[in-house]
């Protein structure tokens, strides 16, 4: 199978240093998608767990030694810290072994569209005003993470495909719908004070792309759940990709049939 090669590839919402982060998932991605822009959008590490709890593996070795060598061989890497690696917001405006760290940044497609990047713990008013609860809030999440785990485990073993419980609630809870589109707004209201085409984010772990009026929002998901990013072709069109088991699954029973043959 070759590798596809985007013009730029965004993610956001890795958590590495949780044990629920699909960096495996990631990495098995980038084997077979590469790019000329790489785009990192906070929540890359996970600080507030590895702060509270030490947990690191090969994995998460793999990926920064992989991100590290796309830097030097001519990928710009851009990484825009969120609010678990605030740490790094300390540090914006330099750059690292030629991984430039930023607090936003426009990004002009293709076809010229004006696209702003930003985590988006900006517009999440617990994140600004009571950490205490957006970091409770976290731990709620990892919990929820890791019983969805623990089902999917069980609906493998019965051949039922992968069900994701947060993704349900956020359809089926009316404050975690309220939530999303009040997000949402706050994103367009940017969007109109930076001058911009769309916005470009991931935060709430919600992928889509959606248009609010004539402004487009981009949410890239996570890698701790959806398995989501969002490429950029060479005619500018962006869409979101999920990468999770069972396409793992297909990539890998499509290349044993090319053995095979």
């Amino acid at each position: 199978m070759q590798i596809k090669k985007h013009r730029s590839i965004f993610i956001s919402d890795i958590h590495i240093g949780i044990r629920a982060s699909k960096v495996k998932e990631l990495l098995h991605f980038l084997k077979y998608n590469d790019c000329d822009h790489l785009y990192l959008l906070g929540d890359i590490i996970d600080g507030w767990r590895l702060k509270k709890n030490w947990f690191w593996n090969q994995d998460f070795n793999t990926f920064i030694q992989k991100v590290l060598k796309k830097a030097r061989s001519g990928t710009k890497v851009y990484y825009i810290p969120g609010n678990h690696d605030e740490i790094i917001a300390d540090y914006c405006g330099f750059s690292f072994a030629n991984i430039k760290i930023r607090k936003h940044r426009i990004h002009t497609t293709a076809d010229n569209k004006k696209l702003l990047l930003m985590h988006g713990h900006e517009f999440d008013n617990i994140v600004l005003n009571s950490k205490w609860i957006a970091k409770i809030g976290a731990k709620l999440y990892d919990y929820s993470v890791w019983f969805n785990n623990i089902l999917n485990f069980f609906r493998r073993r019965l051949g039922l495909s992968y069900w994701s419980l947060s993704g349900y609630l956020k359809t089926r809870v009316k404050d975690a719908q309220r939530f999303i589109q009040n997000f949402e707004n706050a994103c367009l209201e940017r969007i109109k004070k930076n001058k911009c085409d769309g916005i470009v984010c991931g935060h709430i772990h919600d992928p889509k792309i959606k248009l609010l009026g004539d402004k487009t929002y981009h949410n890239l998901g996570d890698w701790v759940d959806s398995c989501s990013a969002m490429v950029e072709d060479y005619t500018g069109k962006l869409e979101i990709i999920f990468w999770n088991e069972k396409k793992i699954n297909q990539i890998e029973d499509k290349l044993q049939e090319e053995r095979v043959a």
